[in-house]
């Protein structure tokens, strides 16, 4: 019963850092958490690095939950295959909840490959593999036979314990992208992942108890996004964001706009407006020059939990760059995406 009983806080853990766990507002700046066909799918460069940081429930937590990532992908073979190229990336994880109660970190590789269809379609599938690993800390945790009638007192002993305070295990996501881009001033693009495919084991324990499937349930991704350019001063980017693992869902809809603050496009201002279904409207601002794109966001919460965090939920950095091998017979490649 015990055994039983922490299980049950666990998973209710895990069920609120799922929401945290490679989390992030921005998503299109992180994209190979979103899918791993993303891996090398770079209409407008040929290789690029990105970084992100998320804080989140600061207003009402001691220590906030904190996640960050660092992620690069380049693409490979472009002048030995024909209309086509392989992309390769990899990206290292983490979210720590709390005081480090529960710490998860993630380290995967992604391959993809990417296959032109005529002059205006493009078809690409992904696969990434990696190791994931949790760590808890249970110094700080309190259990039901610590509480002494008035308060919960760690120094109580406890016949509550875990097997393990660390856990790893293989972790595998596949996935599929298509593109569309009629116009040097038009590109759509879309896909569906479907991540935790294997299905690996995450316990604590070191045998399984009877009625708990330990076992990580898919999550499954889907994605849509628009770059429409207007004139030589503004280009519009509509997007929408769709995540469902087990009963917990998320859907995000919104866009930016860049605008050509230089008249060359080397330096823009970047602005926009998103909102999470049920939970945040996300504003948006950043700016780019050349190849480096830095974005802020913030998660203003529109939720019944604004009664206790008085609408701050998170704030959110990505830092983005992005380059030109131009080593393509002396003639640089030419962007996918409507550019300036």
């Amino acid at each position: 019963m015990v055994r039983a009983l922490l299980m049950l806080f666990l998973l209710a853990g895990s069920n609120m850092v799922f929401a945290q766990d490679l989390h992030f507002s921005q998503w299109f700046n992180a994209p190979l958490m979103v899918n791993p066909a993303n891996a090398g799918f770079i209409p407008d460069a040929d290789y690029r690095l990105g970084a992100n940081y998320r804080n989140q429930w600061s207003s009402i937590m001691t220590v906030p939950f904190k996640t960050m990532g660092v992620w690069g992908d380049v693409q490979v073979f472009r002048n030995k295959i024909e209309s086509g190229w392989v992309g390769l990336g990899g990206s290292i994880m983490q979210d720590v909840a709390g005081s480090g109660l529960l710490r998860s970190t993630k380290i995967r590789a992604s391959v993809a490959y990417h296959q032109m269809l005529g002059t205006a379609h493009l078809l690409s599938a992904g696969f990434n593999a990696g190791w994931a690993n949790k760590r808890i800390n249970t110094h700080d945790l309190k259990f039901p036979d610590q509480f002494d009638g008035r308060f919960f007192d760690k120094d109580l002993p406890t016949s509550v314990y875990l097997d393990h305070n660390s856990v790893g295990y293989l972790d595998m996501q596949v996935g599929i992208n298509y593109a569309y881009f009629p116009t040097s001033d038009l590109y759509i693009n879309g896909g569906v992942s479907v991540m935790h495919f294997n299905r690996p084991r995450e316990s604590f324990f070191t045998a399984d108890d009877p009625g708990f499937d330990n076992r990580i349930s898919p999550r499954y991704n889907v994605f849509a996004n628009m770059s429409y350019k207007l004139n030589e001063w503004i280009i519009l980017n509509p997007m929408a964001y769709y995540s469902r693992q087990s009963t917990a869902s998320e859907i995000v809809g919104g866009g930016t706009l860049q605008y050509n603050l230089s008249g060359d496009g080397e330096s823009q201002l970047l602005g926009g407006l998103f909102y999470r279904h049920n939970e945040a409207v996300i504003p948006m601002v950043g700016f780019a020059w050349k190849n480096i794109r830095l974005m802020f966001s913030y998660d203003a919460t529109v939720s019944t939990l604004n009664n206790f965090n008085s609408g701050r939920g998170a704030f959110e950095f990505s830092l983005v760059s992005h380059s030109l091998f131009n080593n393509y017979n002396g003639v640089k490649r030419q962007s996918l995406c409507p550019t300036f």
